[in-house]
This record gives C-alpha cells, sequence and structure tokens, in this order.
C-alpha cells in the first residue's frame, strides 16, 4: 500500500459541504498517536479507503472525530477511497466515517443484538374507500427525448437533457404534468471500477438509466390521465461533490430546465417538440406534480422554493420564466441537509423502514420543519413503510430488473436482521416496495394535483391503507390541513408530573429525549442539522409512563369546533398496549375526559430508525371552552412514551394558497488575513421578496468549534442580517480560520443557500519543520521517540505524520514487535499475524496545539522471548520537502 503525509493542518473543505457542529473540539491524542484502520493522510489530506466498494448513494458521507463533524470527503472513482481537503480539522482522535447516521469504517463497533426482543408490527389498518393504486382507463403510450446538454453553475460537464415519458392515448384536453427525479447513485457501468462516478462515462463504459427506474408508477399516472416525464441526472450525480448544498440547486435548475421545454411545447412548439411529446396530449402546466427519490427529493423540493421565490441568479441554471404552477410533491426517502422544506407546497414523504443509505430518515423534516413557519394550510404527509429498503423503489436500482449491477442498500452487519433481513415476515420483496412507491405516488397526486379529498385518509394520520398496496404496513401522520395547535413543546410549555421537557438534539443524556450515545436508539424526528450538537429550539416532552403528566400552554387555546384532538405520539420499537388516557380543562377550569389512545410501536432492531410518532385521535366532545391544559394519563403496562405535539384537528384538505415567503441566502466571503490589526466583515446574507419572519442563525468558529445560536427577525423590505466577524491580522501560520454561518427558517420566510461563511486565506509562510533523534536506538520494550520542532508557532493546531516504508536494509519492525493494545487501538487490526509495519495501517503522527513549537513522534515496543536480530523502522516524510526520512532502531 502507498500512504503520503501530511505536515500542515488538516480541514474541513467548505465547498464538499464541511461543517462543524457547536462542540468545542474534544482534547488531541497524545504523541506518538497513530490513525486507524484504513485512515492515512495523502497529498495532504485525510483519506479513508474501504476494504470494499461503497456504492455511489444518496447520503452523505462524512468524515467524524468523536461527535464533531470534521466533513464530507470526496469520493475518489475507485469507490473506495475518500478524501476531505486540507484545512483546519482539529485533533484526530476516535475517528469515525458515517452515513446516513451509520458507521461505515472498520472501526466501527459491534451492535449488541437485540436477538431476544420479539418484534411485533400493528394490527393491519382498515382499507380505504377509494384506492388510488388501481389502473384509470386511459392506455398509454411510451418513448424517450434527448436534447441538447446544458451547463449548470459550478459544473465543468454539461448535464444531459433525458427522459422517458409515459402519457395517456386518447384522454381529453390538456392533461396534468407529472415529473420524476431519480436521486444520486453509481452513473456508470460496464466499464472498470474505476468508470462507475465519473462522469461523462467513457467507453466502454455506459450511463446506469436510472431515469427508467419508476416506469411502474409511470404508467399507473399514465393510465388515470398524467402525462408523465422522468428525467435523468447522472450529470449532476457525478459532479455535485462540487456542490455545498450536495446539488440541490443543481437538481432544481435541471427540473425547471425541463419544465420550460414543457411550457414551450404546450404553448404552440410542438412542431418542434420530440415524437412522444407530440404522440401525448399537451401537458397542463398550471397543474404540475414532482417526485423525487433521495437527493432527487431535495432537487425536486428545491424546484418548487425556486419557482415561489427565484435564487440568486448566479448560481442558478434557469433564467427563464415561471410558466407553471407546482401544486404537490411526493419524496420517497429524501435528503433534506438544509432543514428547509417549503412549507405553502403540499408533500408526501415516504420514509423507507429498512433504508440503509439515508438511514437516519431525515426527510421526517420535510414534515416536521414545517412547522409554525406559515400558514399551516399545506398537508406535509410522512409515510413509514415498513419493511421496505433504500433502492429498490428504483428498478434500475434493483438485482434481477436492473440492466447495471445493484445491491440491496440495507445492512445488518453480515448478520440476520429480524425485520430487514430478506425473507423475514416484516421485508417487502422489490416488486411489493415498487407498487408501494406507485400507490401512494398515486395517492399524492389524487389528492394534491386532482383535489380529491377522499384519499387524504391514507397521508394525513386517519389510520386508513391502500388495499392496491398489498401486505405492505404504510403508517402515516401529517401536520398541516386543518389543524390549529394546541401543545407544540418549547419552553413555554409548562410540564408536571411524570413527564418533562426534553431536547430533541442534546450533548447530555440527562437533557436529551433520547440517550445520545446509544446510537441503537435512533429516531427520524431528532436528525441533527449538520451536526450541530444541542441545536436549540428543538423539543419534545419525554413521559416517563409511570404517572399522569399535565401540559399547559402559554395561554389557553380556542379550538374553533374541531372534531378531535390529534397527537403524534413516539414510543419505542416493539412494544405494544401502549394506553395513554387523554383530558382536557379548559379555561374556566372544567375537566373533561376526551378518551384513550393506544400507540403500539413499530417492528425494529438497532439497525432501523424505529422511533417514530404515530398520530392518535380522541373526539373533542364536551369541551365548550378554550383548552387550558392537557393531561395524559398512561395506562397499567404503558411505555414511557414522547410528545411530539398535539393540534385540534377537523377533516379535510384546504387550498394551500401558495405565498412567496421572503427568501434569504447566505454566500461566502474570502479575505486576507493580513499581519497586524483587525478588520470587520460581514458575512454575506441576501433577503428577497416582502414580508415578515424570524430565523434562526448558527456562526461556528471553524478552528475552535464552538458555536453561537441566535434568532434575527425580518422586517417587510429588509434586505439583509447583519452578521460580522472580526479578523485579526498576524504572522503566524494557520490554515482553515474562518467562521461558518448556518440558517434555518422559524416563522414567515424560506431558506434557499443555507451556508455561509467568511474563509481566511492563510497568508503566512509555514515554519521550518526538524525532526531528530532522541531515542531512536532503544532495546525491546523501549519507546522509539523523534522530537518534532516548529521554528515558530503556529496559530492552528499542526500535523506531523511519519509513514512507515520498507527499510534501505536490515530486518524491518513488525507488527508484533510494537505494543499489541497500541496497534490495535490505532489501527483496529490484529497484530497477528507478525507483517512488517509497511505493510499495515499504521502511520504515527503527532499534533502541535496552536501555539506548541515541539512534539515527540514515538512507537512503542515490547519485548519477546525470541532471538532476532535488530530491526529497524523508516518513516518518510513525503508531503514535507526537505525532510529526509528517519530509522529507528530495536536491538
Amino acid at each position: 500500500m502507498r500512504k503520503t503525509l501530511v505536515s500542515a493542518a488538516l480541514a474541513v473543505a467548505l465547498v464538499i459541504g464541511a461543517y462543524e457542529p457547536a462542540r468545542a473540539a474534544p482534547p488531541p491524542a497524545p504523541a506518538g498517536s497513530t490513525l486507524p484502520a484504513g485512515w492515512s493522510v495523502e497529498d495532504g489530506q485525510l483519506t479513508w479507503r474501504s476494504a470494499q466498494r461503497v456504492p455511489m448513494g444518496d447520503a452523505a458521507v462524512e468524515f467524524w472525530s468523536g461527535d464533531r463533524l470534521l466533513g464530507r470527503p470526496r469520493a475518489q472513482s475507485d469507490q473506495r477511497t475518500f478524501k476531505l481537503a486540507p484545512g483546519e480539522a482539529g485533533a484526530l482522535t476516535d475517528l469515525a466515517v458515517r452515513s446516513g447516521g451509520r458507521r461505515l469504517d472498520a472501526a466501527a463497533p459491534k451492535a449488541q443484538r437485540q436477538s431476544k426482543t420479539q418484534i411485533t408490527t400493528p394490527a393491519a389498518q382498515p382499507a380505504n374507500a377509494v384506492d388510488p393504486g388501481r389502473q384509470g382507463p386511459y392506455s398509454t403510450v411510451r418513448g424517450e427525448y434527448a436534447l441538447a446538454g446544458v451547463k449548470l453553475p459550478d459544473y465543468e460537464q454539461n448535464v444531459e437533457m433525458q427522459a422517458v415519458v409515459v402519457a395517456p392515448k386518447g384522454a381529453p384536453g390538456k392533461r396534468p404534468l407529472a415529473l420524476f427525479l431519480h436521486g444520486r447513485h453509481s452513473i456508470c457501468y460496464g466499464g472498470g471500477d474505476d468508470d462507475l462516478g465519473e462522469w461523462p462515462c467513457t467507453a466502454p463504459s455506459k450511463p446506469i438509466p436510472s431515469y427508467r427506474g419508476y416506469l411502474q408508477a409511470q404508467e399507473l399516472l399514465a393510465s388515470q390521465g398524467y402525462v408523465t416525464v422522468s428525467i435523468s441526472a447522472n450529470g449532476i450525480n457525478g459532479q455535485d461533490w462540487v456542490s455545498d448544498d450536495g446539488g440541490a440547486q443543481a437538481r432544481s435548475s435541471l427540473v425547471r430546465l425541463h419544465l420550460a421545454k414543457w411550457a414551450d411545447w404546450a404553448a404552440g412548439g410542438r412542431g418542434n417538440a420530440p415524437a412522444i411529446v407530440r404522440s401525448a396530449p399537451v401537458a397542463d402546466l398550471s397543474r404540475v406534480f414532482l417526485m423525487g427519490h433521495s437527493r432527487g427529493g431535495d432537487g425536486v423540493s428545491r424546484a418548487a422554493m425556486d419557482t415561489l421565490t427565484p435564487p440568486p441568479a448566479a448560481q442558478d441554471g434557469y433564467h427563464g420564466k415561471v410558466r407553471w404552477t407546482i401544486r404537490g410533491l411526493l419524496l420517497i426517502g429524501p435528503t433534506i441537509f438544509g432543514h428547509d422544506p417549503v412549507p405553502d407546497v403540499p408533500s408526501a414523504t415516504i420514509l423507507p423502514g429498512c433504508d440503509g443509505d439515508v438511514s437516519d430518515l431525515q426527510g421526517q423534516q420535510f414534515i416536521d420543519e414545517t412547522r409554525g413557519v406559515s400558514r399551516g394550510r399545506a398537508l406535509h404527509s410522512s409515510l413509514y413503510v415498513v419493511g421496505a429498503n433504500h433502492n429498490f423503489f428504483n428498478t434500475e436500482w434493483t438485482p434481477g430488473q436492473a440492466v447495471a449491477p445493484a445491491s440491496d442498500d440495507f445492512w445488518s452487519d453480515d448478520q440476520p436482521d429480524a425485520v430487514c433481513s430478506p425473507g423475514t415476515p416484516t421485508r417487502l420483496t422489490a416488486q411489493q416496495e415498487q407498487t408501494v412507491g406507485a400507490t401512494y405516488i398515486a395517492a399524492a397526486a389524487r389528492l394534491f394535483v386532482a383535489g380529491d379529498d377522499r384519499v387524504r385518509p391514507l397521508l394525513d394520520g386517519s389510520g386508513a391503507r391502500a388495499a392496491s398496496a398489498g401486505p405492505a404496513s404504510v403508517y402515516s401522520h401529517a401536520l398541516g390541513g386543518v389543524r390549529t395547535p394546541v401543545i407544540v413543546p418549547d419552553p413555554s410549555v409548562s410540564v408536571t408530573g411524570a413527564g418533562k421537557l426534553c431536547e430533541q438534539v442534546a450533548a447530555e443524556a440527562s437533557k436529551a429525549c433520547l440517550d445520545p450515545d446509544d446510537w441503537t436508539q435512533r429516531s427520524a424526528h431528532f436528525t441533527s442539522f449538520n451536526g450541530i450538537t444541542p441545536e436549540p429550539g428543538r423539543w419534545a416532552v419525554g413521559l416517563s409512563g409511570t404517572g399522569p403528566v399535565t401540559l399547559t400552554p402559554a395561554r389557553p387555546v380556542a379550538t374553533g369546533g374541531a372534531r378531535e384532538l390529534t397527537l403524534r405520539l413516539m414510543v419505542p420499537p416493539n412494544t405494544t398496549g401502549n394506553k395513554y388516557a387523554v383530558s382536557a380543562i379548559d379555561s374556566r377550569g372544567k375537566r373533561t375526559v376526551l378518551g384513550e389512545v393506544r400507540v403500539d410501536g413499530l417492528p425494529g432492531t438497532e439497525f432501523t430508525t424505529s422511533y417514530w410518532a404515530r398520530e392518535v385521535r380522541v373526539p373533542l366532545k364536551g369541551v365548550s371552552a378554550r383548552i387550558a391544559k392537557l393531561e395524559l394519563t398512561p395506562g397499567e403496562g404503558a411505555s414511557r412514551a414522547w410528545l411530539i405535539d398535539a393540534w385540534a384537528w377537523n377533516p379535510g384538505t384546504p387550498a394551500p394558497l401558495a405565498t412567496s415567503l421572503p427568501r434569504i441566502d447566505l454566500g461566502a466571503l474570502q479575505v486576507d488575513e493580513g499581519d497586524s490589526g483587525t478588520k470587520t466583515y460581514q458575512v454575506p446574507v441576501t433577503i428577497t421578496g416582502r414580508g415578515a419572519g424570524r430565523v434562526r442563525l448558527f456562526l461556528v468558529d471553524s478552528a475552535t468549534y464552538e458555536s453561537t445560536s441566535w434568532t434575527a427577525d425580518i422586517r417587510p423590505g429588509q434586505r439583509t442580517i447583519r452578521v460580522p466577524v472580526d479578523v485579526a491580522g498576524d504572522t503566524l501560520y494557520g490554515e482553515g480560520e474562518g467562521e461558518y454561518l448556518l440558517a434555518k427558517a422559524e416563522r414567515g420566510v424560506v431558506i434557499g443557500d443555507w451556508v455561509g461563511s467568511i474563509d481566511i486565506r492563510n497568508d503566512d509562510p509555514m515554519p521550518a519543520i526538524t525532526v531528530s533523534p532522541a531515542a531512536a536506538r532503544v532495546a525491546e520494550g523501549g519507546t522509539l521517540t523523534w522530537q518534532v520542532t516548529l521554528s515558530a508557532p503556529t496559530e492552528t493546531g499542526f500535523y506531523f505524520v511519519g509513514d512507515p516504508e520498507p527499510p534501505a536494509g536490515g530486518n524491518e519492525l513488525s507488527s508484533t514487535d510494537v505494543d499489541p493494545q497500541w496497534f490495535l487501538d490505532n489501527t483496529g487490526e490484529d497484530p497477528e499475524p507478525s507483517r512488517p509495519l509497511s505493510g499495515t495501517w499504521v502511520t504515527p503522527y503527532v499534533y502541535l496545539e496552536p501555539g506548541q513549537t515541539a512534539g515527540d513522534l514515538s512507537i512503542p515496543t515490547v519485548t519477546d522471548d525470541l532471538d532476532e536480530p535488530e530491526e529497524t523502522v523508516e518513516l518518510h516524510f513525503d508531503d514535507s520537502p526537505g525532510i529526509p526520512p528517519v530509522t529507528g532502531t530495536v536491538f
């Protein structure tokens, strides 16, 4: 193997979406530390190499140090190697590779399997009277088009304009248009392994036709009268590593470029349209429905936002007029890196219970993060599909159906999983999963576009199922529609009795709703915003299950003649019969027992994200005045639970009345540090549109990882928010200095580009480095030591790494000659069988704190009973020109 080394600081790279959470860095590793198995530093970049290929997926691959996000590395073409660009990454202790909340690296802790847990599935729900999964009256026509590629901002290569169209035959008049966008997947096949992720594909490899993966759903919608088009985005998948938003803006641009073509063809340009477009009915661009899978979900949501509130021209790939109206969205296993949904466009989000790609089910934030932002009329539905994985919703990502190699994305540490392994009662087959997808895509289209309220019970938490979805268990809850908030947990809500207000994202177990140190307890509701921990402003109410809990909102709530009280209540997976009596105390002091709810947990194991709220309701009878308090009393044997929120509810789907809320976009500014004095710069913040609102901001220091969070109110006509950053000049070398600004909507605004920064360019020379032997010749059991000295202190932490290479002569020190615990702790490998250090992943390094000018690079050795000659280790410093190798000898 070949590993090159770094003698400068390692860093977070903003350009690939790296943001640090609001935590101080942990203490650095002691001198003589090594990087764990699979880790090295190559060409000045922190590098992790997997033993197996890591398929190109939608969840971002992330480097972590303990609970601190270092950044999102760029995948190399072999799909095994990941590199984080140079800069400041702090001390590299407890390194980990994560994606969608799960560990990928060899050092991942083995799960304590819950094999004795009884897997339970809640009782089947009654079938809805109207089934959107049934074929419609029309036969269909199918074809494809391929137009000239387009250039998108920041992307070097053109992106294809290619799509497959399925349309109804003989459908009268203009027909609604449904556009599908696939997610991030390998883009090429048929060549070598090194060609899987490079765009454009080079012969003999061919592009993977991911856009053809939803034909079943397209055929269903077309039979019901929709013109459907599924577009290809391989050109974005191959280049979105340059985008700080994971490619959401680029995907939005591509969606709107296709919509613009359909608007042209519908407005009299059919003579120049592709043949399949001429064979289809004219599309009605006032009735557009978007479906996005994985990063495609993030992309179509951004397209809906950009349709209502145009993005900054410099970052947008579409600059024409908006000639369409987006009526609704259906998102499958989506990413949402910015926690930035569009509150006034109705949506339904499928959360696959066996998702092994976006396994943290972060798409739940498309529902939760709309709460309180706008009018709350647009329905936002969450659909938890037990037994569905991420890939099989797309046939081109499914083994046996795809033209290219494909795989099941769910993983369970090479051991059978009681819920998600193929063949278990709860796991869906590929065909069953695709039928579920088609059925609920049609349900969302029928409700949001056709306005058929009879399908609403499938989406809004009413507890109905679609018979055409077969044996699948699909559970729903929702926000929006005809709901009035009664309890929205925050510090203004008083909680007394056997419960407490808890933080959804917290560092301390005593404050957290779920123990942050127990990775087997994961809730889609509690996914963090780009690693910010703790994250202010996100609350739930924890119920211990041992006694009644009384919740008092800041002021009594008028329910406005609502029919029922509905609660989103979460209980642990596999628990059953959790009953809670619900009572209301009105503003006159009258107590009314509303009824009892039963909540069963979802089937789950340590490998699933199964802490998810069920929606339960009780009639609001006998409550004549405003509700001043709610009381929840557990029944015998009830488990602990968490109240996400409670609402007064009426049936119906009101028109969402989409509005153009003020939009906030953050930008980046690069500045020189200078040698003296202090200059103040403003993080670029742009506000467009009209109206008032509130935004939560997080300013994170890239060197210390400390953050400040606050809310800022937006006044009508305001065009920026002042976020000053002081830059002090000096003559000390330092990399990666600056501040990152993150933004989330609180009320009355939407967030487009949600990350900004002040990046400080280093303008000081690197100090000279000398390496001198302190104990370069030791007896067995001694510690080989070299002193690393800098000619001047540095402003940020400084790494110096040694790479064992075969010595020019003599016997090489082996894995069994060094301390076995030291070797195991730092490589994840067993020292046995004995092998030369140059054939392992050991990379000893020294970390110098800011201001520190000297430290020891050490290798501890052990004694043995073998009669052997002297052994040598030779360390190279290839990334530090002019520093010769050093040798150490053990006798």
